[in-house]
Formats: C-alpha cells, structure tokens, sequence
C-alpha cells in the first residue's frame, strides 16, 4: 500500500458524504435523459450498473481481439452531459491549496515533465495519449465547442499526484490546459496512470468556457473523470515499475469504484496501441 496516501486512501474524492449529493444528481439526470427513451433504453440496475448507454457517444467498451477497446455507438440514443464527478482532494486548481492554472506554461500538450520553479521531473510510464473531444451536448452532439478549454490531472506511475503526495510536492507535472481545435479537440501527451487502493485507474478533468477562464482558474463549466478499461490496464500493470498497481486493479471493479460505480457508459475511454508503442485514450465529451 502507498504511505503517501494514508488516510486520504478512506476519504480519497472526499469520501462518501462529500459524494453522495454528486451521485444523486447524477441519477436524477440520468432518469431524466431517459424519459423519453423508455422503449429503447433499459433504466440503471439497483447496484448502479447501467443497462445501456444513454448517450449518442454510447462509450462502453468493447474489447476487441487485439486487446483494445472500441466503443459501441447507436445515433438513436439521446446525447446527455458527461456526468459530474468530485474533483478528489488533488485538483490543484486553487480550491483546494495550490493554484497550478495561474502558472505560466501550465498551457501545454505535453504534461510528462513538471515545469516553470518546479523541480523539473519528468513522470516515467508507459505513454499514453488523451484526446478529449468537447461537444455540445445541447445541439445532440453535433456541434464542437471550439475555443473551450480543459484541464487534466492524474497520478503518476506510483500512484502519487504532483504538488501534493510525498516525493512529488515540489512537481508539477501530469497536469496541463489545452484549447479546443475547430473540432473541439484537446490533446495531451501522458503517461499511464497507476492504479492505487480504493480508485479505479482515471484521469480527472475540468472544462472551461475559454482559455481566458481556464488560466485564470475561473468558471469552470463541468468537473469530470476518464476511466481506463480493464484490459488495457492490466496488460500495462504487467510492465516494470507497476507493480503495486496490480495488487490494487485486482481488488477493484468499474462496478465496485466510488465514482464509476452508479454508471460509466459516457467515461470509460477507447483505447488502442500497445505498451510498446504507448496508447491512444480517446472520449467525446458532451457539455
């Protein structure tokens, strides 16, 4: 188990209380997104898992021969905002402590190495690229929100989070804004998250209105997280340097995490490449 965890292991996301009004929302968006498609569209079990997508997106995974994940997608299913998620103890945005968006060179595609007074680490893992595509989920998905801003955060190798865990309080890296492209596209290099006790392997991201408001950590329109699919993760778990991260998968599920657990059709990423190569983690997200 990390040390630099400790107690933020049992409250890690702030704990159940702090969670329970975002999950209960999440719900009752959900019931209402799928009002008008009870026909189609089977209601969430009792134990939170849903039966069916309930977004255009449709980004559950399907595993494919080559161990990687594709999404299943039906046009027919109604487009409904990325769920709202807890922005956990570590966001560095100024709400809690550290405020790494008023930073110069925060703005950047690649988040594997700290930057400006920082220590000037790098983060060792096997590659992974995020793509994030920000749509309107008002006009059915359709539209981009160009000029939107977003910015990811995510634990290293080790489980630790820049700027706050033991070891890494004087970096910064695994954390970085971009601007959507005319097609609402952001792009992050990164490294594969590790898995640490209690989270499912994620990636934690806010949205902006701007870059004006990003940078001047203002604004912020929607706080969500990226899942990693299993396969993926335990082929990278097998590689050096994420060893405790296989205990930890092993005691998780999707069903069973704090956050994923009441639903993950619109956060679970696809997925493809290889530990050789690195990885490409691609997700609509609809604002």
């Amino acid at each position: 188990m990390h040390g630099h965890h400790g107690d933020e292991v049992h409250e890690h996301d702030r704990g159940l209380s702090y969670d329970l009004p975002v999950l209960a929302r999440r719900r009752m968006i959900r019931l209402m997104a799928g009002a008008s498609l009870v026909p189609l569209v089977g209601c969430s079990s009792e134990d939170g898992t849903a039966a069916s997508a309930p977004s255009s997106q449709a980004s559950s995974s399907q595993t494919s021969p080559g161990g990687t994940s594709s999404p299943a997608t039906d046009a027919s299913v109604e487009c409904a905002p990325i769920p709202e998620e807890t922005e956990g103890p570590f966001p560095g945005d100024g709400s809690n402590g550290v405020n790494v968006l008023k930073e110069s060179g925060v703005v950047r595609s690649d988040v594997t190495r700290s930057f400006g007074d920082s220590a000037g680490g790098t983060a060792e893992g096997v590659p992974l690229t995020i793509t994030l595509t920000v749509v309107d989920a008002a006009s059915g998905c359709g539209t981009p929100k160009k000029g939107a801003a977003v910015y990811i955060w995510q634990c290293d190798r080790e489980g630790r989070y820049s700027l706050y865990n033991d070891g890494v309080t004087d970096e910064n890296y695994l954390r970085g804004v971009q601007e959507a492209d005319d097609q609402g596209r952001v792009t992050f290099k990164s490294i594969f998250p590790g898995c640490y006790p209690g989270r499912w392997p994620h990636v934690h991201f806010e949205v902006f209105g701007s870059l004006a408001d990003a940078t001047a950590a203002r604004s912020i329109t929607n706080t969500s997280q990226l899942a990693l699919p299993q396969d993926v993760s335990e082929t990278v778990y097998a590689t050096d340097g994420y060893g405790e991260s296989v205990r930890n998968l092993g005691e998780l599920s999707l069903e069973s995490d704090m956050v994923f657990r009441d639903g993950h059709d619109q956060q679970l990423a696809t997925v493809t490449g290889s530990t050789g190569q690195g990885y490409t983690a691609t997700l609509t997200v609809p604002v």
